[in-house]
């Protein structure tokens, strides 16, 4: 065989053999705690990100194709301080029961249970009350919750698309730990369900923001000037809202 053509045959065998796309480890923070660690290899990656899953569970590393999982493992392993910070700051857990205490759209509801009231959640002065099997309550409720979502970020588009002067698109809700919104290149928009916990204004910042990009599909000055115009209220007011509490909304419910 040609030194040539053992080059070739050797670079048809590279392509062909898999290269592990994810390795887990257990990463020990300083306090002597165990966390898993997830390595991801991500296809348009330039160098090695740390993030906290939002609720705690595990720490991500995602790498450049081409980097070892050793590498990130060590990566890792020189921020645990950093993590073991992070998990101090992550909401505790809702327990959704009665008297439990719920966000809805920037106000408290206390939810009341009785075995005797409708299965479907409804709001009596600062009461959320609801019946049905009580081992499903937080079930129920959180699906009330998704439920006001849609209904309210629904509203929130017609409005803002009218005032954009063009046509309302399909809007889902997402589930994202990360983004609150997006738009999609087809015009699809998805809004976390969450906001619907968030005051008005919020909400509805996240929604005006999505519809700018059905206009302006990136985030240059004609687009913040056209969001500036069509939200009513101050979209600085409302990020900073975001930044400082957003994390709140993400607590696990239970």
């Amino acid at each position: 065989m040609t030194s040539r053509a053992r080059r070739g045959l050797e670079a048809f065998l590279k392509r062909k053999t898999a290269v592990p796309s994810e390795d887990l480890s257990t990463l020990t923070l300083p306090d002597g705690r165990q966390l898993t660690l997830r390595i991801r290899r991500h296809p348009t990656a330039r160098r090695m990100t740390l993030r906290l899953a939002p609720d705690g569970s595990e720490a991500r590393v995602s790498i450049p194709r081409w980097a070892p999982f050793g590498e990130a493992r060590l990566f890792a392993a020189s921020r645990t301080s950093w993590i073991a910070a992070q998990l101090g700051n992550m909401p505790e857990r809702e327990t959704i029961g009665s008297g439990s205490a719920l966000s809805f759209r920037g106000r408290e509801l206390v939810i009341t249970w009785r075995a005797d009231l409708p299965r479907r959640p409804a709001i009596v002065g600062d009461m959320l009350q609801l019946g049905g099997p009580f081992e499903n309550v937080a079930g129920r409720v959180q699906r009330w919750l998704e439920g006001e979502a849609i209904a309210l970020m629904r509203a929130d588009l017609a409005f803002y698309c009218e005032a954009a002067g063009i046509a309302a698109p399909e809007i889902r809700l997402s589930r994202a730990q990360r983004r609150w919104g997006s738009c999609s290149s087809r015009g699809t928009i998805r809004v976390n369900w969450r906001l619907v916990m968030a005051p008005d204004h919020v909400r509805r910042s996240v929604v005006a923001h999505e519809v700018a990009h059905l206009v302006h599909f990136d985030h240059s000055p004609a687009f913040h000037a056209f969001l500036g115009e069509i939200y009513e209220h101050d979209i600085g007011v409302a990020d900073r809202w975001l930044k400082r509490h957003g994390r709140s909304l993400h607590a696990p419910f239970g």
